[in-house]
């Protein structure tokens, strides 16, 4: 009986983890003009989530601490929920910011995933902002994918009037302002991947990440509100 229940599990699995696999490579390759659509959408709600954040009291160490992020991935719904087995996902987009200048990119497109096993129940939509703070993390959205507290290490920020980060080393920070049944909100174990399509589709050709960021081959003047938006609060008080 434990032979077989362990032969089950490893077939849910493997079969739970084709579907996290799906959300990077099952969308084909070619952009349309509902996928510009799109993504402007996903630019607005980022834009919405990083004012709620900024705005929330418990949310400060965020706006505090803009000045030393490598970057901020931003991601408006994050849906986690499950029975027995469990996952989340949701598409984000990635800005960062210029040590040299202090300005900040043109956003990239993200999408994050995650399995979890066990007697879970529920059903949590959360908003989601992750902090950039080390090298180690920047380099990591220029690949095709990466697995958080695998590839990079990653930890919850800090929430809370005059709270501080003091002792962490992690490369990522993540904050969520949540809704639902879940308790809490941790990401360790979710894959981060690059969204090659959303990237076409907004910008009108094929570019990854590294040519948005640092060679600055494209620009959507759609993103200049968000943009605008995350200038403005690293210099306000």
């Amino acid at each position: 009986m434990k032979k077989r229940s362990k032969v089950s599990r490893v077939i849910s699995e493997v079969f739970v983890c084709l579907l996290i696999v799906g959300l990077f490579a099952a969308l084909p390759a070619s952009a349309t003009a509902a996928d510009m659509e799109e993504e402007k959408m996903l630019v607005d709600k980022a834009l919405t989530t990083f004012n709620r954040f900024i705005v929330d009291k418990d949310m400060g160490y965020i706006k505090a601490h803009l000045k030393d992020s490598k970057g901020i991935l931003i991601i408006p719904s994050l849906v986690k929920g499950g029975f027995i087995f469990g996952g989340s996902g949701g598409h984000g987009v990635f800005l960062a910011r210029d040590a040299k200048t202090g300005e900040w990119s043109e956003p990239a497109f993200y999408t994050i995933g995650a399995v979890s096993f066990g007697l879970l129940a529920g059903m949590q939509d959360s908003e989601v902002i992750l902090q950039v703070r080390t090298e180690r993390g920047l380099e990591s959205l220029y690949t095709s994918s990466f697995k958080l507290g695998g590839d990079v290490s990653i930890a919850t920020g800090p929430v809370g009037i005059g709270t501080s980060a003091r002792g962490v080393t992690a490369d990522m920070l993540s904050f969520a302002i949540s809704k639902g049944a879940y308790a809490g909100l941790s990401l360790d174990g979710s894959v981060i991947g690059t969204r090659d399509k959303a990237n076409h589709a907004y910008y009108g050709e094929a570019v990854r990440p590294v040519d948005i960021i640092v060679a600055h081959k494209v620009k959507n003047p759609q993103a200049d509100k968000l943009r605008g938006a995350v200038a403005k609060a690293e210099k306000s008080k």
